[in-house]
């Protein structure tokens, strides 16, 4: 079945299109809702949130572009949404100006996926996003801003600061193991 035949599939609300639709883009998705989720459970919730205004919206998808796209950007919308309805702050952990040094492209080489999302997953929440939002999925700062509703000179700051805690956890890892 192709892609187009699989989207008029679900928007007929053919179950078993929905169940394919669902299984072919649930894992990758899941892996963008963890990257804002504080736990587990959180990100499986904003993913279900997510497919049912996927499934909601489907029509209005005009097969040009990438759909997995159109389907990102839904989903990292409603995690921003989820994330405005939590207790998020724009944590600012310390006002010092961090300088951002440049870490040796080699250490994030030996790096897997699950231990860098893991080390993401660890910085504040405030930094965890604008990084995802900036590094991650392509945002500006101007955007970021706009969808946090904070200042563009804020999540730059952020996302500098976000580098420099990873940057001394991504080292002090390498200590660690070598």
């Amino acid at each position: 079945m192709t892609e187009k035949e699989l989207i008029e599939g679900c928007i007929r609300e053919d179950k078993s299109c929905q169940k394919a639709l669902f299984l072919q883009y649930a894992g990758k998705m899941l892996t963008v809702c963890r990257r804002y989720a504080r736990h587990q459970a959180e990100a499986e919730d904003m993913l279900q949130d997510a497919f049912i205004k996927i499934f909601a919206n489907l029509n209005q998808f005009n097969f040009q572009g990438s759909f997995e796209g159109w389907i990102r950007r839904i989903v990292v919308n409603n995690a921003l949404k989820n994330i405005k309805k939590s207790s998020f702050k724009n944590e600012q952990i310390g006002v010092e100006t961090l300088p951002e040094n440049s870490t040796e492209p080699l250490i994030f080489a030996q790096l897997n996926e699950e231990v860098l999302l893991n080390l993401i997953n660890e910085l504040p929440e405030g930094y965890r996003f604008v990084f995802n939002l900036y590094a991650i999925e392509g945002f500006s700062h101007q955007e970021i801003a706009q969808k946090l509703g904070i200042e563009a000179s804020t999540s730059r700051s952020q996302l500098v600061k976000a580098r420099k805690l990873l940057q001394n956890k991504i080292i002090a890892l390498r200590k660690n193991s070598a």
